[in-house]
C-alpha cells in the first residue's frame, strides 16, 4: 500500500470515531424526546440517511482503497481517485444534515445538494477505479 493511500485509510479509521459519536448523538435525541427531531420525521429520515451513510461510505472507500494501488493509473490519477472517495462520505451526509438544521424544518434546504455531489463523487471515483483495475 502507498503511503498516500495509507494516511487516506488512516483519516477514514479516525472518522469512525466521530460517526459513532454521531450515532450515539441520535440516540439521545431518541431517549431524551427532544423536540424537533422526534415530532419532525423530515428532520429525522435526513439525519437517520446521513449517519447511515456516512457509516457504509467510509467501510466502502476503505475497502476499495485496498484495490486504488493495483490499478495502471499515475499518481495524479490515484489521487483524484482518492480524493473522490473520500469526498462522498463528507458530502453526502453534511447535505443530509444541514439541509435541516433547525429543528422546526420540514423541507430540506439547498445544502441537500452537497448529497448529490457525493453521489457524483462516488459514482466517477468508483467508475475510474473499476476501469483502472481492468
Amino acid at each position: 500500500m502507498s503511503s498516500a493511500t495509507q494516511t487516506t485509510a488512516a483519516v477514514l479509521l479516525i472518522t469512525v470515531s466521530t460517526i459513532a459519536f454521531g450515532g450515539l448523538s441520535l440516540l439521545m435525541q431518541l431517549v431524551r424526546r427532544i423536540p424537533g427531531y422526534l415530532d419532525n420525521p423530515v428532520r429525522r429520515a435526513l439525519w437517520t440517511a446521513g449517519h447511515a451513510h456516512a457509516g457504509v461510505l467510509v467501510l466502502f472507500a476503505l475497502v476499495a482503497l485496498l484495490y486504488l494501488d493495483r490499478s495502471d493509473y499515475g499518481d495524479g490519477m490515484r489521487m483524484l481517485i482518492r480524493t473522490l472517495l473520500v469526498a462522498a462520505p463528507i458530502l453526502m451526509p453534511l447535505g443530509f444534515f444541514l439541509s435541516v438544521v433547525r429543528p422546526s424544518d420540514t423541507r430540506p434546504n439547498r445544502l441537500i445538494w452537497l448529497a448529490v455531489a457525493g453521489g457524483i463523487g462516488l459514482v466517477a471515483g468508483t467508475l475510474l477505479l473499476g476501469i483502472g483495475l481492468l
